[in-house]
């Protein structure tokens, strides 16, 4: 592809070399760079691209997206512009044939419920005849290839190139998980959503290498409604002015209350035997009934978001109502039938905020205790295991503290973090550094009534040990379990 077609829709100064250059591939990794490749040079946290630019001219790239001086041979491209991400964004795009163009891409930004929503959305549209490729946390889907994920919005040339396979693949749909680092690192850039959704906001993501105040982190989840053609938001959430200011979208609002244009009334919690769910009634610009086997109110706003989105695209309530049913997101309270005496679940929560949303939401169901088993993850912010311990202690009838990703740290240190927050309540707790062997414990003493949370892994098939990633599937682990005490072949 000529270097002068991908540079169409940016400002850019030629600062070395020729725009006469033919193009083979774009990369932003050094180690993927081949000959006649294009390298954009990316100044990130941990590193920065300009380092690298004489290693890739030696593999053979021919041109240098750079937004400082770097040093290359006279028939080197070097291609100065004011922001080598955004660059990426719009050459990406470019290079790719604008597939996003091809597609209705529906994005979903907020502090908890992108995944669930994502997974909804996909579902109720597939229900209805429509091809759908997702990009998110766990995971990006493209007809029947699943490529597992790294980051929750991929760097744009990524997300380009899902764009372009989704496209080509036949889909009409690319459904999306938005971070709000991927909405400050331009890696959306120059995509018109055709839809963006808001879930709710909460301080989380704010520190080195993230954001640098709650302010920032709000400010670039609200950077979603200047890029879309309708905002669909939750009305209930404090800050959905605050994320509406400037918006150059159409509005419309979700929630409990009398101003939502989609509403959600008469909730009730359900459950029966290893199962736990929600019903509702759906009013406003709808109105029937639903039952999503997934507990909580968040489940109300994840589903009733899906079914605001959905209403855009001739969805019938019996599409909505069946996709709904059968939905379940792996690692997001995914319930693993073990007993039908006692609930088992696995879920993703790892830190102090979403283990209380958690915790707080299995209370609802009244169950006869409570249990939760988690760790935490080595070489992360200590606060995380004070504040995880002293959450469970106060809201769990019984804390199973247990190991999750040591990375480099000594487990047993790991766990005694922990106990001190879990030592600031008066909730029972026991410790079983191995897994397995924790997560054997807690099902071989539930009680009928008890719901067992199994918490911070979720979808996750490895545990990180001194920088090694070993195959650990909480699924895998259950079903040896039981095997093991006879109960299953």
């Amino acid at each position: 592809m000529r270097l002068t077609e991908l540079l169409e829709e940016i400002e850019y100064e030629c600062v070395n070399g020729s725009l006469d250059v033919e193009i083979t591939d774009i990369v932003n990794d050094s180690r993927q760079v081949g000959e006649g490749s294009l390298f954009f040079c990316i100044k990130g946290a941990v590193s920065d691209g300009h380092q690298y630019a004489a290693e890739v001219v030696k593999k053979g790239a021919r041109v240098l997206i750079v937004q400082d001086a770097v040093e290359v041979p006279e028939n080197v491209t070097v291609i100065r512009v004011k922001d080598s991400r955004l660059a990426m964004s719009y050459i990406s795009a470019a290079y790719y044939g604008h597939p996003a163009r091809e597609l209705k891409v529906i994005g979903v930004t907020g502090t908890k419920g992108k995944t669930t929503t994502t997974y909804m959305i996909k579902s109720i549209l597939e229900a209805a005849g429509h091809k759908v490729g997702l990009i998110g946390t766990i995971q990006t889907i493209i007809g029947d290839e699943v490529i597992p994920a790294e980051n929750t919005t991929p760097e744009s040339c990524t997300v380009q190139k899902y764009f372009r396979k989704m496209a080509d693949a036949g889909c009409e749909f690319a459904v999306m998980e938005v971070s709000s680092q991927g909405l400050m690192l331009h890696r959306t850039a120059g995509v018109m959503f055709e839809i963006g959704v808001f879930t709710n906001l909460q301080p989380d993501h704010i520190g080195p290498a993230e954001h640098e105040s709650f302010e920032d982190y709000m400010a670039c989840k609200s950077m979603l409604f200047r890029q879309c053609r309708l905002g669909i938001v939750n009305e209930d959430d404090p800050y959905v002015e605050e994320i509406l200011k400037n918006h150059t979208c159409e509005v419309e609002r979700i929630g409990f209350s009398p101003k939502a244009d989609l509403r959600a009334s008469d909730v009730k919690m359900i459950s029966g035997p290893g199962f736990l769910g929600v019903h509702y009634h759906v009013e406003g610009k709808r109105n029937f009934e639903v039952e999503v086997d997934i507990p909580g109110k968040f489940s109300v706003y994840n589903s009733l978001t899906a079914i605001a989105v959905c209403s855009h695209f001739h969805v019938t309530e019996e599409q909505i109502l069946t996709a709904l049913k059968k939905e379940k997101v792996k690692g997001r309270i995914e319930l693993t039938k073990v007993s039908d005496k006692f609930t088992v679940m696995l879920d993703y929560a790892h830190n102090a905020m979403s283990l209380e949303s958690l915790l707080t939401t299995l209370r609802e169901y009244h169950p006869h205790r409570l249990i939760c088993l988690f760790g935490c993850g080595g070489n992360r912010d200590k606060n995380r295991r004070y504040q995880m311990g002293e959450v469970s202690g106060r809201l769990a009838d019984l804390s199973i503290i247990t190991s999750d990703n040591p990375r480099f740290e000594n487990p047993e240190d790991i766990i005694e973090d922990i106990l001190v927050g879990v030592r600031k309540t008066d909730g029972k707790y026991i410790k079983i550094t191995d897994r397995k062997e924790a997560m054997a414990w807690a099902i071989h003493h539930g009680e009928p009534g008890d719901i067992i949370v199994m918490a911070g892994k979720g979808h996750e098939t490895y545990q990180e040990i001194k920088g090694v990633k070993h195959p650990m599937d909480e699924r895998v682990l259950i079903q040896e379990i039981l095997v093991e005490d006879g109960k299953e072949e």
